[in-house]
């Protein structure tokens, strides 16, 4: 070939390359982008499949249908029951002889006496319930459907439907506004006078009247047996066209545009007053909304969910099946893995966290704020003895404290109702929760006394009060908020805990280890939590210089308290007792709370009760069922293990097949038991952010009163659990205990950089790969660290 044949062929060969370099840069873009998004190539046909959208007030979920879509949707006091006090009358009576007969080794006539005169009045709480539906019927059609997609964009917090039919595209978008307060629907199509629909509202509530007129539908009535009173509306308006109101429906033809604004509300003020309207409150929402258009609902919208949901941000990299929908990632991760779902899922927990539970709202329940049944599985209730604690876990870590507030809301309110429980079934002061509440507080025990009757749940809750003062500094709300409901739940032990008469030690009980083995007394979680409690509780009122004699009791009472065992096979002891079952799976890890979220046991502070822990966790075997998991990912984490806590991740990321499955995800990336339990969600977000950073050991012994205990110091670990599967990465906007943020930027499993941001002054230890260093920081100060610190 000549020279200038040659030199052209080079100039396409260089232009090919550049187009390669530039077209795989926008596909890395592309796929980044995909790491904040789910989508999918068909609708939902199943609730599990449907995407999620939420404003704390109501949630909905959106099935993304072409003929007929479907919104399910639920609000947060939407519960059965009333305004009730649970507990039984002068159960205290009861508890001398129930605990004898415990000390007597006659389990069975313990828990019989206790089922007959110890527990709630009734037994079972309410039930949350389901709202309603949305119905579009956009009629039966013959025309093919083509370019189908459906997506819920996490950081817009914006599920969408796409498709073109006939020439024509439609599209439809569904938010739920937490500034607005309500769902709104977007519907376009890009030929003008395209949109013909129906749109009704359906009850899940027998008896509800529904009705039309104008531009708006009513849907009122109540919940069956509750003093819940509601109403739905809906209002539509639109561009182009008409709409006619008929039986409860109303009918669009030739629309451009149409907007559907959903408000709903109930007559609950508080767990013990239902004075509320929900008509007038409906009216006021939609009054504040009139004149204001679809484009600046959504961008008020966007801008208050991203204030939140961008202060984090994580970057995994991406593989080829980054490019694949959301349900098919899922089927492909067990071969090779896929880092991005990875990020996917961390967003998730967030988005979800953020979509459930807001100020001024209730917190996240069992399935957070999405329901579509009147008897859903446990009621979708608030199970203390991990389900509640777990939902809250990645909040102040993976800086969303303002998501905190509804979870202290309720522990107001069951201090109160908790109160009236400690004194009539302890004969005791302070407040004390079991194993549940409801929307009406319940704390008393309930279900059955094998596993109903446990008293800690109150005091593990009073930890999430501390931790967010660990992770903000705020003195103010230690002392308002924190310390007052910690001081009430110690003040509780301090009168409930007996002397064990073979020893002398204190011991808690009845009381039994989440979920098994019976009502027994002196179960190792328990003292761990309580012993935590007394530590918290007596640095709170020394950081606020009160209480100087109650300081000085919870110090000595802590001390008494039962210790941590390792036993014969060298594990950290269950029971008082030495009869742990090598061969037990069961997905309770109870005694383990003292490595997370407790820091009762340490790698650096305790290594001997460490590795029994260590131990008792292998013992349990790596199955589960989906929040297990989730609480599994967190120890292996803890345990220095970053391999391990993967291999559970990975076990987890497995489509759903069937109900006997134990773990999995939904097509919506919704974590099964099964059934869907959301505590999974943030129990994984929560620790793919522990297998990233800690902030809980300092190298402390576990009874000392150290200074980063009472928040004066600080301590940080970087990537201590990075697993060989996500060796290269990027985060910013971590938080870690003692105010301060943090970014992070590794390769080939090794720290490149860190930055941190302190936002109080005080001294920070920080530890990376056998390293360490302090540094003095000061509030506002950025610092730069290498790998070598």
């Amino acid at each position: 070939p000549s020279l200038v044949t040659m030199n052209n062929r080079r100039q396409v060969i260089t232009k090919v390359k550049l187009l390669y370099i530039l077209l795989f840069a926008a596909a890395q873009f592309a796929l980044g982008a995909d790491a904040v998004s789910l989508w999918y190539r068909q609708p939902a046909k199943q609730w599990v499949e449907a995407l999620p959208v939420g404003n704390a007030h109501l949630g909905a979920m959106v099935f993304g249908g072409v003929d007929q879509d479907r919104i399910q949707f639920n609000e947060s006091t939407v519960w059965t029951g009333g305004p009730h006090e649970y507990q039984h009358p002068a159960a205290f009576k009861v508890l001398p002889p129930i605990r004898n007969l415990l000390f007597a080794g006659k389990q069975k006539e313990a828990e019989a006496l206790a089922n007959e005169s110890f527990m709630s009045v009734p037994l079972t709480q309410k039930e949350y319930q389901a709202f309603g539906d949305i119905l579009l019927d956009f009629g039966k059609q013959q025309d093919e459907v083509t370019g189908y997609k459906r997506t819920l964009d996490l950081d817009t917090a914006t599920a969408s439907v796409e498709y073109t039919r006939n020439g024509v595209t439609f599209r439809r978008e569904t938010i739920a506004s937490y500034p607005a307060r309500v769902i709104a629907i977007h519907l376009t199509a890009s030929k003008p006078g395209s949109l013909n629909f129906t749109a009704s509202l359906k009850s899940a509530h027998n008896g509800s009247t529904i009705t039309s007129s104008a531009n708006q539908i009513s849907m009122a009535g109540s919940v069956a047996d509750s003093a819940i009173r509601f109403e739905a509306r809906l209002v539509l308006e639109q561009s182009g066209g008409k709409h006619v109101a008929s039986e409860g429906s109303l009918q669009v033809t030739g629309a451009n545009s149409v907007t559907l604004l959903l408000s709903g509300a109930t007559n609950f003020k508080n767990f013990r007053e239902v004075t509320l309207d929900p008509v007038q409150l409906n009216t006021r929402m939609l009054g504040a909304l009139r004149g204001k258009t679809y484009e600046a609902l959504k961008t008020a919208h966007i801008a208050d969910h991203q204030k939140l949901f961008r202060r984090v941000s994580l970057d995994l990299g991406s593989t080829a099946s980054s490019a694949l929908p959301t349900d098919e990632r899922i089927k492909a991760f067990a071969n090779g893995g896929d880092p991005q779902l990875v990020t996917t899922l961390f967003q998730y927990g967030r988005y979800l966290m953020i979509a459930s539970s807001r100020p001024g709202g209730q917190p996240a329940n069992l399935q957070g704020i999405w329901n579509d049944s009147n008897r859903p599985p446990w009621g979708s209730k608030y199970t203390d003895n991990i389900n509640t604690e777990m939902n809250y876990w990645p909040v102040e870590v993976t800086n969303l404290a303002e998501c905190h507030e509804p979870l202290f809301d309720a522990l107001k309110d069951l201090a109160i109702s908790g109160g009236k429980t400690a004194s009539e079934h302890y004969n005791s002061r302070g407040w004390v929760l079991h194993h549940n509440f409801d929307l009406w507080r319940g704390t008393a025990p309930i279900n059955n006394a094998n596993h109903g009757i446990w008293q800690t749940g109150g005091a593990w809750l009073s930890h999430h009060l501390w931790e967010h003062y660990l992770y903000s500094g705020d003195e103010e709300f230690l002392r308002k908020t924190a310390y007052p409901l910690m001081k009430g739940s110690a003040t509780f032990f301090i009168d409930a805990l007996l002397e064990d008469p073979r020893n002398g030690k204190l011991i808690s009980g009845p009381s039994n280890s989440p979920e098994q083995g019976g009502l027994v007394l002196g179960p190792t979680m328990d003292h761990q939590i309580i012993r935590s409690l007394f530590g918290i509780t007596a640095a709170a009122a020394n950081i606020l210089d009160v209480d100087s004699e109650l300081q000085t009791r919870l110090t000595a009472t802590r001390a008494r308290i039962a210790p941590n065992k390792i036993g014969r096979l060298g594990q950290l002891q269950e029971w008082l007792e030495d009869v742990d079952d090598p061969k037990n799976n069961h997905r309770h890890v109870s005694h383990l709370w003292g490595v997370y979220p407790g820091a009762d046991i340490t790698a650096f502070g305790s290594p001997d009760l460490f590795a029994a822990a260590r131990k008792s966790l292998e013992f349990r075997g790596d199955a589960a069922t989906g929040w297990s998991m989730g609480w599994k990912v967190n120890l292996w984490a803890r345990f220095l293990d970053g391999a391990h806590s993967y291999l559970i991740l990975q076990n987890l990321v497995k489509p759903v097949t069937g109900a006997r499955q134990q773990g999995g995800l939904y097509a919506n990336l919704f974590d099964a038991h099964p059934p869907f339990q959301i505590d999974g969600n943030f129990g994984v977000t929560a620790g793919i952010a522990e297998m990233l950073l800690q902030s809980h050991d300092p190298n402390a012994k576990p009874l000392d009163m150290t200074a980063v205990q009472s928040g004066k110091e600080a301590f940080i670990h970087l990537l201590p659990a990075l697993p060989p599967a996500l060796a290269n990465g990027k985060v910013t906007g971590l938080r870690a205990r003692g105010s301060i943020e943090l970014e992070m930027e590794w390769a080939d499993g090794k720290l490149k950089k860190a930055t941190l941001r302190a936002h109080q002054s005080k001294s920070v230890k920080i530890r990376y790969a056998g390293k360490e260093k302090t540094i003095q920081a000061q509030a506002g100060k950025t610092y730069e660290l290498g790998p070598t610190l």
